[in-house]
This record gives structure tokens, sequence and C-alpha cells, in this order.
């Protein structure tokens, strides 16, 4: 039995390449069946697979006397087999309240936060756990209960990162009878039977029902579902990576994407996917890219159903400019043919795009402006939009004939007090060089495609209380340079 039982984990390592000679690998030991066979099956194959072992433990203080029984047990096991012994505590309890996370979650992130904290220490190279077919197949089964996409049912990765699970394949029973054979002893988890967690309830309850009156082979069967779906994953993790290489920009820490490009992800990209897919085909592309983006923007998913997804392709559908959309730490809006993504959070909530983030204030701003003689130029710092503008009063004599006539140059002499450079308010209109009538700024912004959420800070210069400028279209008509005009004032911007 132990032969058998040792071989097809040395299978599973190997198909995985899980370990390399000379690694030092970390074993996580809890104290319970699993994780103790782990060690024990490691320790027998550690010479031929030509690694070394050390022994990792994190006590999660829930369990009061018994937590200390399990780390005081795991160090004695670790000083038995001459083993380098790690561990940490962390009041879980106390974290998962302060931070409203779940139980188990915080557990969970705090345990691997350990692991991974010896590895960048170089203690260690790499982390194995204990997670056994039983557990995937608890896993899948929850997956699906809670309402999976296919990517959930891909449940427990054999490698993920630098942490391996070499017993993946091996059902529980099979390694309590191998500790048993041993004469080796391990501790029993108490809460592992409160029938109100549904870990429990599923491990305690339906799946023995299943596996004695459905399907025999019912944790075989999740564990070959979770391996399929883990294979069809890295197709899909493939095509979404590399569309989104094509399709996403980023700007100022936001990424944005055509919504056409969206939509209808595949329509320019090179054989064999610039193909016309039939419309569900498409769908499950964009949903695809929808939560590569959001992983690319936050580093995860989490928080994230099918509902947000659908509402970010909504907005994309029939969504007009300037609609916007606060979703799990992520606000979408859209800005005519684009859709952009930026981090929803407590610093940047309440900023205009554009303004930077954690600078406290806000895009609006007013500058008085007191312009100099010709040849000199008025420096006007606007750190709320990040900009710096330049005010060059020049001889428009000597300056004319290499001044292009479609820059933004005044009249100078036709500018009175005060002269203010401000940003955009509602209600502001003028009539641009060029054109016939008034019209109000906000017409022309969205002519010009600019964004509702760029606008707040748009910059305008008033003379007397009259607009007379604005980024990106011609001087007024009134203030324009004429043929009796002796000084003008040429209008630059840089970033600042």
């Amino acid at each position: 039995m132990s032969i058998d039982l040792i071989k097809r984990v040395l299978s599973t390592i190997s198909r995985h390449a899980m370990l390399r000679a000379g690694d030092r690998v970390g074993v996580g030991v809890s104290g319970g069946s699993d994780s103790v066979a782990l060690l024990r099956i490691l320790r027998e194959v550690g010479p031929q697979q030509g690694i070394r072992l050390a022994v990792l433990h994190f006590n999660h203080g829930l369990r009061g006397a018994d937590s200390e029984g399990d780390e005081e047990f795991v160090a004695a096991l670790a000083a038995h087999f001459e083993l380098p012994f790690f561990s940490a505590r962390e009041d879980v309890g106390g974290v998962a309240r302060a931070r409203h996370w779940n139980l188990e979650d915080t557990a969970r992130r705090l345990r691997y936060a350990f692991f991974a904290a010896r590895v960048a220490e170089g203690r260690i190279d790499g982390v194995a756990v204990a997670h056994t077919a039983d557990d995937q197949a608890e896993t899948v089964l929850a997956r699906v209960l809670r309402g999976t996409g296919p990517a959930g049912l891909a449940a427990i990765y054999p490698v993920n990162g630098q942490v391996v699970r070499p017993l993946l394949e091996v059902r529980r029973a099979e390694l309590r009878e191998y500790l048993g054979n041993l004469g080796q002893t391990w501790r029993e988890d108490a809460s592992n039977y409160d029938r109100s967690r549904l870990r429990s309830r599923l491990r305690h309850e339906l799946l023995p029902i299943l596996e004695r009156d459905i399907q025999p082979a019912i944790v075989n069967h999740l564990g070959r579902l979770a391996r399929m779906s883990r294979e069809d994953e890295a197709f899909w993790s493939a095509l979404t990576r590399a569309r989104l290489d094509t399709l996403l920009e980023r700007e100022d820490g936001r990424l944005r994407i055509r919504s056409a490009d969206l939509l209808n992800p595949t329509s320019n990209a090179a054989p064999p996917l610039g193909i016309d897919l039939p419309e569900e085909a498409r769908l499950a592309v964009t949903q695809r890219l929808v939560r590569g983006i959001i992983q690319e923007l936050r580093g995860h998913c989490r928080q994230w159903t099918a509902d947000h997804v659908e509402r970010v392709v909504h907005l994309a559908v029939a969504g007009s400019s300037g609609s916007r959309l606060e979703l799990p730490g992520v606000i979408v809006e859209r800005s005519f043919d684009w859709l952009w993504f930026s981090v929803a959070n407590e610093e940047t909530k309440g900023y205009a795009a554009g303004s930077e983030p954690n600078s406290g204030v806000s895009p609006a701003f007013s500058r008085l402006v007191e312009l100099g003689n010709p040849g000199e130029s008025t420096v006007v710092a606007v750190p709320e939009i990040r900009r710096r503008f330049h005010l060059k009063v020049v001889d428009w004599h000597l300056w004319r004939s290499d001044t292009d006539p479609d820059k933004a140059v005044l009249d100078r002499d036709l500018l009175d007090s005060p002269l203010v450079l401000r940003n955009w308010r509602p209600g502001d209109s003028f009539r641009p060089k060029g054109r016939r009538c008034s019209r109000k700024l906000k017409q022309f912004l969205r002519m010009k495609r600019v964004a509702v959420s760029d606008r707040e800070g748009w910059p305008v210069l008033t003379s007397a209380n009259m607009l007379v400028w604005t980024r990106g279209l011609p001087v007024a008509a009134a203030f324009a340079p004429r043929p009796a005009t002796r000084a003008g004032v040429i209008i630059a911007e840089e970033g600042l």
C-alpha cells in the first residue's frame, strides 16, 4: 500500500515539475493527519529527489490550548526528524474583525503570507502543503453551490507560484492508513467537525451520501472536472492575455479599451482568431477580458460576480458618454468610444480623472494673471491639474511672420483686468475665431470628445469675466490678433 502511495505521489511531483534537486522545501504542517503524512512522505522520498526539508507551522490562535498543543506537537515532530522548524502566530480572529474579512479567508491569507515571508527571507525555496483529492472535491462542490463560473471549477491548482501540492490526487483515508502503518500519531482539529461550516457539512454529510448512494467515484470525477477546467483556463488565460496586450491601453494609472474592441475582441486579430465568432462565443471572450482588466488593475477579482461583469458589458453596449459604474474596488466610466477603468478607494473617490490621486486638492482652480512687458513670460503653475501655463507677451510685428496664426495668440491691448486663468464652469460660452456665433463651451468640448470626467479641470482664460481662450480651440474671435495689433500674448502649457 505505502509503495503504491509513494509511487503515485512521485508521479504527481514529476508530472507537475513540483520539486527540483537542491530545493529547500518548507512543509506546511498543522499537526493534522494530512500534513503529517505529507512530511513523512517527503522525508521518505527526499534523498531520491535531492531535496532538503524544513517544517513550517502557523498558529492561528483560534482554539486556545489546542492551538498551543498543535504547535508543540509539530515542533517536537521537527526536532525528532532533526529538521529546521519555523513558526509564527497571529490573532486571526482579531484581524478578521478589524478588516471585516471572513474568518477562514483571513486564516488562509495570513498563513500563506507567513509561507511567502520565509521564501522571501531565503530560508526555503518553496512550500509544500497537504491538500488532498478530498479537499479538491469539497472545493469544487462548494464553488458550485456558491455559484461559480468555469474558472472557479479549476479549484485547487497543483502548483501555484512557490506553493506545491503533492497529495492532490491522494485520498485522505489512504494517508491515515499510511500513518497507521507507521505508528505515527497526529492531532485532531475539533473545528473540522463543526457542522455550521459549509466545508464540514460537505465533508461529513453531502460527499459521503453522494459516494455511498449515487456515485462511488464522485471524488475522482470532481477531481477530473477540476483538472479539465484548469486546462481550459490555461487556454482562456493565454487568449485573454494576448488580446489585452493588443487592445488595452494604460494612461496615468487607469486602463482603457474601446467599447467596440471589448464587444468584438477578435475582429482585428491575426489568424486563427481573426474570424467572425458567433455571438455567444464573442460574449465569452468579452467577459473574460473584463475579468482580465480587473485582475490587471487590482491584482485579483475578489467580490466580482457575473452580475458585475454583465453591467460592464451593458455599459459598453448601451451606455452614453459620461455614464459611470462604481463596482467592487473599481470605477468604470464610458467616454465616447472608450471604457475607462480606475481603482476605487477612499483616496481616489471624488477626484476627477486627470487629477493626481492623494493630492488632497480639487481640480477646480482660479489664478489671477499679471502680464509682463514684451519679451517676458508669466508662468502660472496649476498643481490641481498638474499643468504649467506660459503667457508670453511678444512684439507682434516681429513675431507674426514666424507664428502660426492658428496658435493660441491674443491681442494684448484688447485684454482687460482682471485676467483670470481658471477651470471651466457650467454656463461658459464664447465664439472662437472662425465661428459665426457663440456657443456653450460644453458643446465644443462634447464635439471634441472630451470626457465628462476631464471637463471639471479644463483650463480657460477670462478677461473682465469674458472667456477669451480655452485649451484645444481657437482663441475668442473678438480677441484674436488684427492688422492693428502691436503686442500679442502667446499661450502654451506643459506638464508640471
